[in-house]
């Protein structure tokens, strides 16, 4: 059987956080450092979850949800083991929906599946087999998300057009705002639990999403107002830039400003931050041109990122998906430390030429699977040869953490993702 040249040429001597840190610092580590489960873009479905827990014996429980609009479960300590995952992840007390995560309750999914989930979420399909979900958990409004019969994951519902006559910057904003107390002392409360473990620590601060679509249409908010429809959306970046640019400066203003009295009482503890997930890629192009992303997104993302750099110690993580090889150079332009999820399935998105092109610039957090074709599609025998030849192009010099292109989707082949853990575990 092929060996990673890892196995070979390391043992482990490094904690999870110092290999994170050597790799993100562009130097090779003892072996190559994994994530899984630590951000709404690098996690695992709660079904799949359910099935590793079986397959490695694990004892059988209802599987935590940790974010709800994806159907992410929760990669626990025993499952981090097993993988030999490096991160510990960091969320807020409220998910995309506006519902509260501090409390749980026991629901059955629509493919039979027992899960805990937050409270304000309720499974009963209606006549259809439809799951609706309502903004903030309030039903006294219209329901802002489902899950229609037959789909393992979320979809935001579009409430309202756009108004020309009535459009105002702030209404884009209502869901972003100065962090109060409760939400600061929750970060604290969870970084100090992190740092009792060897993981580095990965937080998602959020409010820098910057035309996140998965934003848009407001499922946190109740009566949403503004530009809300993801086709107006796209459009308003060409048909009216001046209004975007306002919503994007007062965007990152209040990010810094969270960013500061984050840093006041974490500082160090934390070593990378998950700024914003907007996507520029499909998955033969780009959603806008090289000019536009450099006249409209970047001056706000640098401000940003500038600050971080100049003000603390975290490395910035940013999440595009798609064929976006033209607009890299300006991400890098912008100060981004990380690029995940390298989808390495879209047009040239060729591996090696990403590493031979900017493996000195960005650290690749992702790409260690391709999740359309080979992880659903291919045998467990060329998954392993496939994780194998990822790992020697991304992990060669550093810059690279294990990750799968995007979430491991529902319907994964246990086997198949079985392979690719054992496969990482020769590094170990």
């Amino acid at each position: 059987m092929e060996t990673s040249r890892y196995a070979i040429k390391h043992k482990k001597t490094m904690t999870s956080r110092e290999r994170i840190q050597c790799a993100l610092n562009h130097k090779e580590p003892d072996r190559v450092p994994v994530d899984f489960g630590t951000t709404g873009v690098s996690g695992i479905h709660c079904k799949v979850i359910e099935e590793l827990r079986k397959h490695y014996g694990l004892e059988e429980r209802p599987v935590r949800v940790i974010e709800p609009f994806q159907m992410l479960g929760e990669v626990d300590e025993e499952l981090q083991k097993i993988i030999g995952t490096d991160v510990y992840g960091i969320f807020g007390q409220n998910n995309m929906l506006g519902i509260y995560e501090g409390e749980v309750h026991e629901q059955v999914t629509p493919w039979g599946q027992h899960v805990l989930i937050a409270k304000d979420i309720d499974f009963t399909p209606n006549k259809n087999g439809d799951v609706y979900i309502y903004p903030s958990g309030d039903r006294n409004y219209a329901p802002s998300a489902i899950m229609p019969e037959g789909c393992y994951f979320v979809n935001a519902i579009e409430r309202i057009k756009t108004d020309e006559d009535t459009l105002r910057v702030e209404d884009n904003l209502e869901e972003f705002s100065i962090m109060g107390d409760a939400d600061i002392e929750h970060f604290v409360s969870e970084i100090e639990k992190a740092n009792k473990t060897d993981k580095a620590v990965i937080a998602s601060f959020g409010g820098a999403a910057l035309g996140d679509i998965a934003f848009v249409p407001g499922m946190a908010i109740k009566e949403p107002k503004g530009i809300r429809t993801v086709a107006d959306w796209y459009m308003s970046t060409v048909l009216r830039p001046d209004f975007i640019h306002k919503i994007f400066e007062y965007q990152i203003d209040l990010s810094i400003e969270n960013y500061k009295k984050l840093w006041n009482r974490v500082g160090s503890k934390v070593d990378i931050v998950f700024t914003c997930g907007t996507d520029f890629g499909t998955q033969d192009s780009q959603f806008c041109s090289i000019d536009t992303f450099r006249s409209l997104w970047l001056p706000h993302y640098k401000r940003m990122n500038d600050w971080i750099h100049s003000n603390t110690t975290w490395k910035v993580f940013k999440h595009c998906c798609g064929s976006i090889i033209p607009l890299i150079p300006g991400f890098i332009d912008a100060g981004f430390d990380i690029l995940n999820p390298v989808q390495i399935n879209a047009k040239d998105m060729d591996p090696q030429i990403l590493k031979n092109e900017f493996g000195k610039d960005l650290t690749f957090w992702g790409g260690g699977i391709d999740t359309q074709k080979i992880l659903p599609h291919a045998t467990p025998e060329e998954v392993k040869a496939h994780v194998r030849k990822q790992c020697e192009i991304f992990g060669k010099d550093g810059g690279f953490v294990f990750n799968s292109v995007h979430n491991i989707q529902a319907n994964a082949p246990i086997a198949n993702v079985v392979a690719m853990i054992e496969t990482l575990n020769e590094n170990i």
